[in-house]
């Protein structure tokens, strides 16, 4: 892979309690455990962060796919909810996926295709596949 662009992050504190910000400081964040796992809930948390940069990452996808079709992309979007609880084979946690995406101007059937082909193209996507549960959903399309 060639390297376009290199994002850098900081963690510190107390693991999922503490803070992470950018190496430029456009991002600088308290971390709190949310309340469902023992923690106050007073900051940020990493499922968070992951869900906003997958939906925003899909969504670019979506829009990249959709011009290339030129099709109409009015009022899109793509909610994501990331799921985190522990493996069932194993001491650990997983991740698994949800994103609900809305394609108000276009079809059932044209809009299910730039979804899947977003999946394709998404950085997100790619780094997760085989890797988490990704539930894709059309949750708006023209009728």
């Amino acid at each position: 892979m060639k390297t376009l662009y290199t994002a850098e992050a900081l963690a510190s504190g107390e693991g999922r309690d503490g803070n992470a910000r950018t190496n430029d400081g456009k991002l600088d964040v308290a971390l709190a455990s949310p309340k469902e796992l023992g923690g106050n809930g007073e900051g940020t948390n990493p499922e968070q962060l992951f869900a906003a940069g997958y939906a925003a990452c899909f969504h670019s996808a979506l829009r990249l796919v959709g011009r290339k079709e030129r099709a109409d992309l009015t009022d899109s979007a793509v909610a994501a909810r990331i799921h985190i609880g522990p493996l069932t084979d194993s001491e650990g946690f997983g991740l698994a996926a949800e994103l609900e995406i809305a394609l108000p101007a276009l079809d059932r059937e044209t809009a299910e295709q730039l979804m899947h082909k977003a999946h394709q193209v998404c950085p997100y996507s790619n780094a997760t596949r085989g890797n988490m549960a990704v539930d894709l959903k059309l949750v708006e399309f023209a009728a």
